[in-house]
């Protein structure tokens, strides 16, 4: 079976490196970048592959040396089904604040976080900010 470029395979992974995935399909390995593993960030692929694991895999590149480029998250359907927000808990996290109340507790923070920064740049350059 020749591979073409868009097509969606089964394959098998059969190796697993720090950089991707090397997956066996039709008797032809390519490989899994790790940025073509999922569509969140992936640090550590080996959570989410094992060796001999079933992937559905789309081919995306073939380069001239017939090295075979493959993507896991672009052979997964896309989901059209907007995300789920429980109003009703974001309104308790504001504790029934005034928009008012909630905007003076930021800039409250927010000084606080300004002043801590300053402080810390003036322990780096050697010099001591007062408070």
């Amino acid at each position: 079976m020749t591979l073409k470029v868009g097509t969606i395979l089964e394959g098998t992974v059969v190796n697993i490196t720090n950089f991707g995935a090397f997956v066996d399909v039709s008797g032809k390995t390519g490989l899994v970048h790790i940025s073509e593993v999922s569509d969140t960030y992936v640090k550590d692929i080996r959570q989410h592959l094992k060796e001999k694991d079933k992937v559905k895999v789309k081919v995306i590149a073939i380069d001239d040396d017939g090295k075979i480029s493959l993507s896991i998250k672009q052979a997964m359907p896309k989901s059209s089904k907007p995300i789920e927000v429980d109003w009703q808990s974001e309104r308790n996290k504001n504790n029934g604040l005034s928009f008012e109340e909630r905007l003076a507790k930021f800039l409250k923070e927010s000084e606080e976080r300004i002043q801590d920064i300053k402080h810390r740049e003036g322990k780096r350059y050697g010099t001591v900010s007062r408070r």
